[in-house]
């Protein structure tokens, strides 16, 4: 028997005949039989406390207890050699004493233990929260077996999901689960950020045990020592919230501070979401202010649980501290979140707060320190709100009120220091002083007015570089600079040599841009994304690309200052039958704006994303006192011809731009539609003044007061 071949692909020398000659067994049978061999010989070159192996590594700690002894590998004499690559080894009682002497005969255990996590992690992967328990229960009947951290922490996370209603499909170890919880207790409502369409909802009785077995597990890893982590006591904290305990929520994060373990934003949603639910503020607002105190900084789903609970309880400085909040973090607020805003300013707590009379100068000062765009110095006016879904034309100005809406200006500090950032990565990354040669050519040729992204214009729909495609881009964006000179073309060396290059039609398109110095290819092992990127920065100007620079290497650059960077910078374009197509950078910031007046414009996020279809929401109030408005502000309070819907559930679709719709953009006068209205406005309050035998209501109002016993409060 070549017993020497039988090890050499893995498999078992003590098989007989019939089991060799069967089929191969299944996956994980054989799996767990690879899985054994690696732990048998980690466990043999390294002896430590079983613990301290469970803290130190990822794989699985479930040992017997006769498996504490380190065993030591026998020593093969020479004789046994011989004897096993000899050919004739005697009958079948000696060929197994010389084997079972170099392979001790495996324990049943061991196996139950490979195939034990192999089947937990297939658990955890469909989100099969009863068979991981019942998994979990006939280990229990082992008694020589113990269960590890990562067993531990696996099946928490099963029982706290199902617990709260909603379990992901996930491969275990995934630490990209994120959970936005706006409700607790029996009727949770469970949101994720991914993965959605395959969350897997489950019953009130499945809750109810798993609550019960999640809490069980906890009690067992405490009592036997098991080391807590992260994902551990989020786990136990998603419990807590299942039963409507924010306090126990946030003292697992207490815990693991204790431990000297970084919170994580998710850490923080159970005990926030759960106050929230609740409708207590206080407790809310000191969850968020615990996650600032250790760097976390709440998101979407965060911002819009405390904005909630704000707008339910009327809390009007908390409402406004929440929009600056958006403002700054999100920017673009979810339908749903705007649903919110809407129905805030709608409210009767809305129009009660605000100053009547306020220091304009103050407000302008402010205003002019932020950058523009808002003030932050709070609630400005009194009285009901006009709320108004709208769109932003292409000139700046909302169609709703006729305010035109500012450009925040970019710091020029940070964006120097942006630069700066992104020269530093591209130098570590890039070879051959490559990036520092190229920083030179810009200093001698520079600057531009606009960038191209050669490669992302050349393949655009289609596999094949095209010459012509980036020529007709260059020509359609220089009309637009107010120059006239041609922009900077970044492209791949090899993308303009050899083959169709060698074309007169492109060779002359070519060199037409290099004797212009307008084109500059990267060498070979450069990503040119590093180089169009900078020179748009460098040089603060339009850079024309569709790609939206959603990639790791631009993870690096951080998600504070390279959003508001692209917004006002980058350049889409396309292509139509009558020649190529731009979509500017846009007329406005699209960010949440506080006016000088008090009035907020609030931008939509959507799937398509495009600024020309962007839905805005529209608060103005009804009067202000403390000023007049600018002039376009002499037509704000139109009849809204758009039907009141909420932002969530608008299907409106843009005017075409043949329609009248199209004029707004075009004539920075008041439109027709505004104009009539103003003219019938003059007209009736010159009759009703003109008029003798005209009588205010005021004495029907106060008869009816009389009448029914009561004060009616209304006001103008």
């Amino acid at each position: 028997i070549d017993s020497d071949k039988k090890m050499n692909h893995g498999l078992s020398p003590l098989r007989s005949r019939e089991e060799r000659i069967k089929k191969k067994s299944d996956f994980n049978s054989l799996m767990g039989e690879k899985m054994e061999r690696q732990y048998r010989r980690r466990d043999s070159d390294v002896v430590e406390p079983r613990r301290k192996r469970e803290m130190g590594s990822g794989v699985s700690s479930l040992r017997s207890k006769d498996d504490e002894k380190v065993e030591t590998k026998p020593k093969r004499s020479k004789g046994s050699r011989d004897i096993i690559r000899g050919k004739k080894m005697g009958n079948k009682s000696d060929k197994s004493e010389v084997i079972e002497e170099k392979y001790p005969k495996k324990k049943k255990l061991d196996m139950v233990e490979v195939q034990f996590r192999i089947q937990l992690d297939q658990c955890s992967k469909r989100g099969d929260f009863s068979t991981a328990i019942s998994l979990y229960d006939s280990v229990q009947k082992e008694e020589n077996l113990e269960l590890g951290q990562y067993h531990y922490t696996v099946l928490l996370y099963l029982c706290s999901s199902a617990a709260v209603g909603v379990v992901t499909p996930m491969k275990s170890g995934n630490d990209s689960r994120t959970f936005s919880i706006m409700s607790v207790g029996d009727d949770v409502v469970e949101g994720m950020s991914e993965r959605e369409d395959c969350a897997l909802r489950v019953d009130d009785n499945v809750k109810r045990i798993a609550r019960m077995k999640g809490f069980e597990i906890y009690e067992k890893m405490c009592a036997e020592k098991i080391p807590l982590n992260e994902a551990a006591l989020t786990s136990v904290a998603r419990l807590a919230m299942s039963i409507g305990d924010g306090e126990m929520a946030l003292q697992m994060v207490n815990t693991m501070k204790e431990l000297g373990i970084n919170p994580r934003l998710r850490s923080y949603g159970p005990a926030l979401f759960t106050f929230c639910s609740k409708g207590d503020v206080e407790k809310a607002f000191k969850v968020e202010e615990h996650m600032l105190e250790n760097g976390v900084y709440p998101e979407g789903p965060e911002l819009e649980a405390l904005l909630k609970v704000s707008v339910e309880t009327g809390t009007a400085d908390k409402v406004y501290y929440v929009l600056h909040k958006l403002r700054t973090s999100v920017r673009k607020v979810s339908a749903s979140t705007a649903d919110l805003i809407e129905k805030w300013f709608g409210s009767k707590a809305a129009s009660r707060v605000g100053k009547r009379k306020w220091d304009q100068a103050l407000i302008l000062e402010a205003v002019k320190n932020g950058g523009g765009g808002w003030h932050g110095q709070g609630w400005l006016g009194k009285g009901n709100w006009a709320v108004k879904i709208t769109y932003v034309g292409a000139d700046g100005y909302c169609e709703g009120c006729g305010e035109k809406l500012v450009t925040i200006d970019l710091d020029p500090i940070e964006t120097e220091n942006f630069a700066k950032c992104v020269a530093s990565i591209a130098m570590k990354r890039e070879k051959n002083s490559s990036f520092q040669r190229f920083q030179k050519w810009l200093d001698y040729y520079g600057p531009f007015e606009a960038v191209v992204d050669g490669a992302n214009v050349g393949l655009f729909t289609q596999k094949s570089f095209s010459v012509s495609k980036v020529n007709a881009i260059v020509n359609g964006i220089r009309q637009r600079l107010p120059s006239k000179k041609l922009p900077l073309i970044i492209v791949h060396h090899k993308r303009i040599e050899g083959g169709k290059m060698e074309e007169p039609a492109n060779k002359k398109i070519i060199e037409k841009w290099k004797n212009a110095d307008a084109i500059f290819a990267t060498p070979t092992g450069s990503n040119d994304d590093w180089y169009w990127l900078y020179a748009a920065i460098k040089f603060k100007c339009l850079l024309v690309t569709n790609d939206e620079m959603r990639d790791h290497i631009f993870q690096l650059l951080g998600n504070d200052f390279f959003p508001r960077w692209k917004e006002r910078h980058q350049v889409h374009f396309n292509f139509s039958e009558w020649g190529p197509e731009f979509e500017m950078p846009p007329p406005c910031s699209v960010v949440i704006q506080e006016s000088e007046c008090g009035h907020w414009h609030i931008p939509v996020a959507s799937e398509q994303d495009s600024e020309r279809d962007r839905t805005w929401l529209c608060a103005t109030r009804m009067h202000v006192e403390n000023q007049d408005f600018p002039k376009r502000h002499e037509d704000a309070h139109l009849p809204n011809n758009m039907k009141s819907k909420s932002p969530s559930k608008i299907m409106k679709q843009r005017p075409s731009d043949h329609g009248e719709g199209s004029k707004i953009h075009e004539n920075t006068q008041p439109p027709p539609a505004q104009e009539t209205y103003r003219n019938l406005r003059n007209i009736l309050s010159a009759s009703l003044l003109s008029n003798s035998n005209y009588q205010t209501p005021i004495s029907d109002i106060e008869n009816a007061e009389k009448l029914s016993g009561c004060t009616i409060d209304f006001q103008i």
